[in-house]
């Protein structure tokens, strides 16, 4: 006999296949042959906190060993060919879903391949030097690839999201990313789940070019015939032929830069700035599970979401990362970029959170028309700030009490941002729209959860790699450019999604629409 059941029980009975057997026979006489959990949510609204499950029971029987659902990837050699620009999750998973239709995908990425990208991430840590070919935004994997790692999404209307998740198993991520309501993958594992992910492309036919930068999409009669590339190590220009599903990442200015000067029609779409807030780990934990002891034993490391509308504008976090550290995200000379990540344990001592306010195109009319406004708007930002961190990575900070108080700090606190702080006002440089709306927001949540606006939170500049600034004009229906057939805008880069599954399903839509177009 096999069941399903729903249960809402502490932490302690809930964390392994073993506790929740022995809660079966203990409070509900049930005697199972085995246990698997389905799905798995905290409830910490109360100061009593519950897990809430949903497990499926197997009496006198067993469940099948395979946890996901795996997908089938055919030979492709010799087939006819698309390209995709850009590997990170709405390539890759274009280019995988191309390969299930039966396409043979060709990958060019600017940036290097997984592992050797994380010795020039160490590199802006430690010296401040930064490649602008690869970094946090450029390289296999793309910005996603270390920062976290995060696999939930709002989005249940565009595409198969929960086929993402299965595919990251089958590529050799936990399977618990199949059952927890926020689910990740973290930092230190996804690395190897991309390398998997390219060595079925590898494997299948396809292939896979790294330190290969796109500089043209080749046009002729309003129709994509290919691209021209340059191998960054020796110079040698490449072309190839084929539609494009275009995925190159919300940080790939230059290539809006090149679609803006070809007059391939783009928009300025809304996006959101501000600033990393960092607290201590074990105060979100006391503040969010309502005990002096924090999360305890059996709980996760706290997550907190928080959103509110300040003079006609959203203000909310993003990208929050219990247990984890703030990391240079810069992608090139004259900026500096703030972003989160964490580890798979999420055991760090300290937690951060994007906290952005909301910017619209028509916020910048009056400056200009131009559908590049929002991009520029954040260069200025990133620009500004770089000349506050005296002109290197070292990221000017604030207290969070005298953010809010409009005050510098005489000293900050210690920081999980290696490059190092220094002290700067920044409620005061800061464009005033966003730093105003931020101090707002800040009072109102710290009235909310008691502890949150404190003197140990650290406040630094700046936020601004959100989403794209551009939105790339495609179809509703064919996917493909309003204007230029064959090429397909694709993922977060494009303006057409925000999170790796949400990229991931976009890559997967565009590998099915070019394939039915083809």
């Amino acid at each position: 006999m096999t069941k399903d059941y729903t249960l809402r029980i502490l932490p302690k009975d809930a964390y392994d296949e073993a506790s929740v057997t022995a809660y079966l026979k203990r409070e509900m006489q049930i005697k199972p042959t085995a246990v698997r959990i389905l799905k798995r949510s905290i409830d910490a609204r109360q100061r009593t906190v519950y897990v809430n499950l949903t497990v499926r029971v197997y009496v006198n029987e067993r469940p099948e060993s395979q946890t996901y659902q795996s997908t089938f990837y055919p030979d492709v050699a010799g087939h006819k060919e698309a390209i995709v620009v850009g590997a990170g999750p709405g390539g890759l998973f274009a280019a995988l879903r191309l390969i299930e239709l039966g396409i043979r995908p060709i990958v060019v990425e600017r940036g290097k391949d997984v592992r050797t990208r994380k010795k020039d991430l160490a590199r802006i840590r430690t010296t401040q030097q930064i490649d602008p070919e690869s970094n946090y935004a450029f390289g296999e994997g793309g910005a996603g690839a270390y920062s976290d790692g995060k696999l939930f999404t709002r989005s249940k209307k565009r595409g198969n999201s929960e086929k993402i998740l299965h595919v990251f198993v089958q590529h050799g991520a936990c399977d618990s990313i199949l059952v927890d309501a926020h689910p990740h993958i973290g930092t230190d594992c996804l690395p190897r789940v991309i390398e998997n992910m390219r060595n079925t492309i590898l494997r299948c036919g396809g292939e896979v070019h790294f330190e290969t930068r796109m500089d043209r999409l080749i046009i002729k009669d309003n129709k994509v015939q290919g691209i021209e590339c340059t191998h960054l190590p020796t110079g040698e220009k490449l072309e190839w032929n084929g539609p494009v599903i275009l995925a190159t990442g919300h940080s790939a200015r230059d290539v809006y830069r090149m679609l803006s000067h070809e007059q391939i029609e783009i928009e300025a779409k809304g996006l959101a700035v501000g600033v990393r807030l960092e607290h201590p780990a074990e105060l979100i934990d006391r503040i969010q599970y309502h005990s002096k002891d924090g999360r305890g034993k059996w709980l996760p490391a706290a997550e907190y979401n928080m959103v509110r509308q300040v003079d006609g504008r959203g203000v909310y976090s993003f990208c929050m990362c219990p247990g984890g550290f703030v990391v240079p995200a810069a992608s090139g000379p004259e900026q500096l970029v703030v972003n989160g990540m964490s580890p798979s344990h999420r055991n760090g001592r300290w937690s951060n959170s994007g906290m952005v306010v909301e910017i619209r195109p028509e916020d910048l009319q009056a400056e200009s028309n131009d559908p590049l406004r929002m991009m520029y708007y954040q260069e200025e930002m990133e620009r500004v700030c770089w000349q506050q961190g005296n002109r290197t990575q070292t990221a000017p900070a604030q207290r969070m009490t005298d953010f809010v108080n409009g005050r510098l700090s005489a000293d900050l606190n210690t920081s999980s941002y290696a490059p190092g702080l220094i002290a700067s006002p920044l409620h005061f440089w800061m464009p005033q729209p966003i730093s105003s709306r931020l101090r707002e927001a800040f009072k109102t949540w710290g009235k909310q959860m008691h502890g949150f606006l404190t003197a140990e939170a650290t406040v630094i500049g700046v936020e601004t790699r959100t989403s794209s600034p551009v939105r790339i004009l495609r179809d509703q229906l064919t996917l493909q450019h309003i204007r230029i057939s064959g090429l397909y805008p694709c993922g977060e880069g494009a303006g057409y999604a925000g999170g790796i599954v949400s990229a991931g399903v976009d890559g997967e839509r565009c590998a099915e629409a070019l394939a039915a177009n083809f």
